[in-house]
């Protein structure tokens, strides 16, 4: 909490931390999210979303929406990223996300390199951030469990891709799918794997 005991003394008490999930992955959206925890409050298991598992992460965001002053996500679907490119995407909803939180909101910190522009607020981007700020920590399992949610609904339109266990990350279960079936609504034509593969199987129909 480093990061936040340092705004809170100052008078910043709205501190929202803004993470991503599905920078990625060949299918699936992008999902930004905010959260602003109430100042000193205990964290309890609020981590780094990767160091935990499925299960706690459920547990966690459990008591991220009840304990925290506010929250809010945001995605960004295929197409867009497509037109768009990964990074500008990802500022998209980071942006998206902090406009959506139902308070005012006094700094940011974000995970990554880069600030979100057109924010307006004042902010600070952290390398690492979902490892050095629990507000950061908190957004990385909102956006992860938001986003591992939305793979799992779309594994039953889908069921032919296994979006249930990868969640649209290039595995080799993954990558054979999309050999045998081409891509489905939901991939990303832009990404490499997924535009190799598309211009294969038009070139055999050819």
């Amino acid at each position: 909490m480093r990061f936040e005991d340092e705004l809170w003394a100052r008078g910043l008490l709205r501190v929202a931390g803004v993470d991503e999930a599905g920078r990625g992955p060949l299918a699936g959206p992008l999902v930004a999210a905010a959260v602003i925890l109430r100042p000193h409050a205990p964290v309890g298991l609020i981590r780094d979303s990767k160091r935990l598992s499925a299960a706690q992460r459920d547990d966690v965001i459990a008591f991220i929406h009840e304990q925290a002053l506010t929250w809010s996500v945001a995605r960004i679907e295929p197409g867009d990223i497509d037109r768009l490119n990964v990074l500008q995407a990802t500022l998209r909803a980071m942006r998206m996300a902090v406009e959506r939180l139902r308070t005012r909101v006094d700094y940011v910190l974000v995970d990554g390199t880069y600030c979100i522009p057109g924010a307006g607020l004042a902010q600070r981007s952290l390398v690492r951030g979902d490892q050095r700020s629990a507000s950061v920590a908190a957004a990385s399992i909102v956006a992860k469990v938001t986003r591992d949610r939305i793979m799992m609904e779309y594994h039953a339109q889908y069921p032919e891709y296994g979006f249930d266990e990868h969640k649209g990350y290039g595995t080799a279960a993954h990558l054979d799918a999309l050999r045998l079936h081409g891509p489905c609504p939901i991939h990303r034509r832009s990404f490499g794997p997924v535009r190799e593969l598309t211009e294969a199987r038009l070139n055999l129909d050819a």
